[in-house]
């Protein structure tokens, strides 16, 4: 036997000695756990697949929601006392070096197992049996940090003694999961205090843990990663149809345009204007557009029903057909030429929400004031803490996904509901909630030359400025 197959033996023995008693154990440390489970939990779509590797007794599993749970474990005594606890869960004795499955799952979480495994990367090698394109991988382990504190608290008997077990960084996780074809999009940390008292647990755990720097010192790491797809551009020019909205409030000297300076890309593009209570003739240059360019183009209309650019996309977006859903601003300052940029990064999965930013090269003379800018900037910084994903320019109107994923994000609108007038922070949230990697595609940003700009500098500032405050308590604070 060699060290890796004894040190294996000698952990399976272990778990399953503990296994009669360890239903209890987590009862007696149900706010940890618990914990753990509800953050996760944020993150699953009730029609998501979830596999647990290392499911122990089986309580993560048992209370998520989600349309299908499949837990492994490689101890028969875990695996029958979770069998026994959720009857309704299937449950299947396997190593994770060697699973034995053969369905691909949404979401595979790994929770407190890694510092156990004796070969990390061969773990994270086989979960590509039962990884899909899009499978989401969801790992939590323990901050290096608290080693000391861990193991002195095994020394004094306030949490049982373990097997000994590695201690990854959050740097070498990342690497361990490049080098098995994961990559890393998300990695977060919680919980200062692993022990409830009221009050003093909440604010801890809630809010402090949470702050820059104290969010270095928290217990619980959480890293996010999805498999590394190699895609040929070629292979995907055409496989995906698009719908592109054009939200459109005194635009009519950039309807025309629009048409003539979209670029053929993907399998189909289907455009829709939505009108959007103008004061000049934009709608009826809308009409104009749509009857002349019938022969060459896909083109619907509607006027949204309400007001605001939010509902304008809601509008737009309900009537849509296409398999990836884009926004083209009808000032034109995202020049269309940019669009089979977001076409390709998402149709070979750089990212399943791709986010414009103007920030990156230099702007024409007058096409963003500059409080404008730093207004930007700010809420870049803030909005990135929050999403937990380098955001750099909320308020770029060019945002893509998928529609599949839109309608996700339309079933679970009622967490954050109908809030945004600007349409943004609808998708940027949902995007978030979707657990979604969010990509920054940077554009060369133009200056508009027709019309002024719909956008209040601090009538609208002071919007998102509330609307980041409401989000905290849903996202960060929840």
């Amino acid at each position: 036997m060699d060290i890796y197959q004894k040190k294996k033996q000698q952990l399976k023995d272990y778990f399953n000695r503990v296994a009669p008693t360890r239903i209890k154990y987590r009862k007696s440390k149900s706010y940890y756990w618990d914990s753990i489970t509800n953050y996760v939990n944020f993150f699953i779509h009730p029609d998501s697949t979830v596999l647990e590797v290392g499911c122990g007794t089986g309580e993560l599993l048992g209370n998520i929601s989600c349309r299908e749970k499949t837990g492994i474990d490689f101890s028969e005594k875990m695996i029958e006392e979770a069998r026994g606890q959720f009857p309704d869960i299937k449950f299947v004795c396997c190593p994770a070096e060697e699973i034995q499955l053969d369905k691909k799952f949404d979401i595979i979480i790994l929770s407190n197992l890694i510092g156990y495994l004796t070969d990390i990367q061969q773990v994270f090698e086989e979960l590509h049996k039962v990884s899909h394109n899009e499978t989401k991988i969801i790992i939590t382990y323990y901050n290096v940090f608290w080693e000391p504190f861990i193991k002195f608290a095994e020394f004094v008997g306030i949490k049982k003694k373990g097997p000994k077990q590695s201690w990854i960084s959050r740097k070498d996780l990342a690497n361990l999961l490049y080098l098995s074809g994961f990559e890393t999009y998300k990695q977060n940390a919680s919980m200062l205090f692993p022990f409830y008292v009221p009050l003093l647990s909440s604010f801890l755990n809630k809010f402090l843990s949470r702050m820059p720097v104290f969010n270095w010192f928290a217990l619980n790491h959480f890293t996010f990663a999805q498999p590394i797809v190699p895609f040929n551009e070629e292979d995907t020019a055409k496989e995906y149809s698009t719908s592109v909205l054009i939200p459109a409030r005194n635009e009519s000297g950039n309807i025309e345009n629009a048409i003539l300076r979209m670029p053929d890309f993907g399998k189909h593009i289907e455009i829709i204007f939505v009108e959007g209570n103008s004061t000049d003739d934009t709608w009826e240059k809308i009409q104009e557009i749509q009857l002349k360019y019938k022969d060459t183009h896909d083109i619907k209309i509607l006027r949204q029903p309400g007001k605001g650019k939010g509902d304008a996309v809601r509008a737009g977006y309900a009537i849509a057909t296409g398999d990836i859903l884009m926004i083209l601003d009808a000032d034109l300052t995202v020049p269309p030429e940019q669009l089979p940029k977001f076409y390709n990064a998402i149709a070979t999965n750089k990212g399943g929400f791709i986010n414009g930013t103007r920030l990156i090269y230099p702007m024409e003379k007058n096409a963003m004031r500059f409080l404008n800018t730093l207004g930007n900037k700010f809420f870049s910084l803030a909005f990135s803490w929050l999403l937990e994903q380098p955001v750099k320019d909320t308020l770029c109107g060019t945002k893509v996904m998928f529609r599949k994923d839109y309608l996700k994000l339309v079933a679970n609108r009622h967490y954050f509901g109908n809030f945004d007038p600007f349409g943004d922070f609808d998708l940027l949230f949902g995007a978030f909630k979707l657990n979604l990697k969010i990509t920054d595609m940077p554009i060369r940003y133009q200056e508009r030359v027709y019309g002024d700009t719909n956008i209040s500098r601090f009538k609208h500032g002071l919007l998102l400025l509330k609307m980041w405050w409401f989000a905290l308590f849903k996202i960060k604070f929840k």
